[in-house]
């Protein structure tokens, strides 16, 4: 808190940054508040997870996607999600789930480093249309539809 001299009162810093949202598997709001990187002013959060790199949150949804490589499609047996190193440190989880219900099928926290690539074996899954989900560490959600035959 900052004291103005003058008049005595008490200024209360305000937050900067962007505000962010996070929901639970079930679409619930679980936050609401900024994104500020180096304060905890006004009830805001810390900084969601950050690794190296992170300066470089700003990737828009279309240079994601393009970064992201998402085969066979349609699928039939074993789907592979893989991205690249210029994105793993955004990544924090990657989910699918049938479009139809709200049943997740496939879960798995990214762990940045590791082997950016993951495999999903969908041979036991009905046809249809299924959602792969990226959740971010800044907060936002990109989610790519696939077929499965």
């Amino acid at each position: 808190m900052c004291l103005d001299a003058q008049f005595g009162t008490t200024a209360v810093p305000q937050p900067t940054g962007s505000i962010i949202f996070q929901y639970d598997d079930a679409g619930n709001q679980v936050f609401r508040g900024y994104y500020c990187a180096n304060c905890n002013v006004g009830g805001s959060k810390p900084a969601p997870e950050t690794n190296e790199g992170a300066g470089k949150a700003n990737v828009t949804e279309d240079e994601f996607s393009g970064e992201i490589h998402i085969y066979p499609v349609p699928v039939r047996d074993v789907l592979t999600v893989a991205w690249t190193e210029k994105v793993d440190h955004l990544i924090a989880e990657v989910s699918l789930y049938e479009q139809n219900t709200v049943h997740w099928k496939f879960q798995q926290k990214n762990l940045p480093g590791t082997n950016r690539e993951v495999g999903i074996d969908m041979s036991g899954y009905y046809m249809g249309v299924y959602v792969v989900t990226f959740r971010l560490r800044d907060g936002r959600t990109i989610s790519r539809n696939i077929t499965k035959l």
